[in-house]
């Protein structure tokens, strides 16, 4: 059994605070990570793979605090961000293979690892091609495919089917599900469907602050819904306004 703990955590820039006492304990499954633009779901999930450091508070991975477990923590953590910051002149194949070697993956374990990856996101047939003549779909999936390397424990997912067409978030979601086992799946989404059948427990988030977490069932039963997407619209239905339809009272 794997757990991450997010004691208290806080995250303020300037006179904005990005994230407000945010305390949470996550083992295995997949957890969805739902809220308006804004709600400060980046800023979490950036301060949990350590992109970020936060204002106040403490991110423990198995009872230890990830800044003292260094490099030992980064080896067992996957992450895909949403920014399609990528290499274009890379093949996807090239790319894979400098991720790997970044996440210190030994060369004899490489070529099979690769393959594996590539494999599971469906990119086998394209990974010989440049990155720059990918679709944003394919570029997508390449991200997932680097943050599966090396069988990490901690997965961290950014809109992972931003991007896709329905055929392909169909199996993308398919092959995060079949991630789960001993691991931990944090994954942030604006599509509700994409995890509503699959995630252990959803996390609502809005300006900075945890609303609530629980399972789909119990969620629908505490706000009298029949489904995630009823839920997200009585929490969020007001920060989904378009600017000049939201009320000001």
């Amino acid at each position: 059994m794997t757990m991450l703990e997010l004691c208290d955590i806080s995250k303020n820039y300037k006179k904005k605070k990005a994230l407000d006492a945010v305390s949470l304990t996550l083992d295995n499954g997949i957890y969805g990570l739902l809220g308006p633009n804004g709600a400060g779901k980046s800023t979490l999930m950036n301060i949990i793979t350590g992109n970020l450091r936060p204002t106040g508070g403490t991110v423990k991975w198995n009872g230890e605090d990830v800044q003292k477990l260094g490099a030992s923590y980064r080896a067992l953590l996957g992450y895909a961000p949403q920014q399609q910051g990528m290499y274009e002149a890379f093949s996807g194949r090239r790319f894979l293979a400098y991720m790997a070697a970044l996440k210190g993956i030994p060369k004899k374990e490489l070529g099979g690892e690769i393959s594996r990856v590539l494999s599971y996101v469906n990119m086998t047939e394209a990974a010989d091609r440049p990155i720059g003549s990918y679709s944003g779909g394919m570029k997508q999936r390449i991200l997932i495919a680097q943050a599966i390397l090396g069988d990490p424990k901690l997965v961290v997912l950014d809109e992972p089917t931003a991007g896709l067409d329905p055929k392909e978030r169909v199996r993308i979601r398919e092959r995060v599900s079949a991630l789960a086992g001993d691991r931990i799946l944090l994954i942030s989404t604006h599509v509700v469907s994409d995890i509503e059948s699959i995630a252990k427990e959803i996390l609502l988030i809005r300006s900075g602050r945890l609303l609530d977490h629980a399972s789909v069932g119990d969620l629908c039963v505490k706000y009298h819904a029949d489904c995630l997407e009823e839920v997200y619209m009585q929490l969020f239905r007001e920060e989904e306004k378009p600017e000049h339809e939201k009320s000001f009272t």
